[in-house]
């Protein structure tokens, strides 16, 4: 078994984050794009809220999963409740995708072989 390769601490908070709120979509049943939907958000929206700051997707996913906003992106709120202003830069960073973690894996590889 291997270990998600993941140093930068940021984004594994910010992957726990997402993981965290896709649970609690999955077990209450909803799909993000029947959240689009039924908030009248364009197509897409509530998918791309879980990876970059978005007002209107974060307060369509809370309102569908009956909570607030700030309970379910800590990393974009303050604890008081109150959207942090300027978003902190690592919330519009897109986490690596399949194809990064490889491509990055094999440069890796191919450094400590020589």
């Amino acid at each position: 078994m291997h270990r998600a390769r993941i140093a930068d601490k940021a984004a594994k908070l910010r992957l726990d984050e997402i993981n965290r709120i896709k649970a609690k979509l999955n077990l209450a049943g909803l799909t993000l794009l029947a959240i689009d939907r039924e908030y009248g958000l364009p197509r897409g929206t509530a998918g791309n809220t879980l990876q970059q700051a978005n007002l209107a997707g974060e307060r369509a996913i809370a309102a569908a999963l009956k909570t607030r906003p700030h309970l379910l992106w800590r990393s974009r709120y303050h604890p008081s409740g109150e959207r942090r202003a300027p978003q902190p830069a690592e919330n519009y960073r897109r986490p690596p995708s399949m194809l990064d973690r490889r491509q990055k894996h094999e440069t890796d590889g191919s450094m400590e072989a020589a």
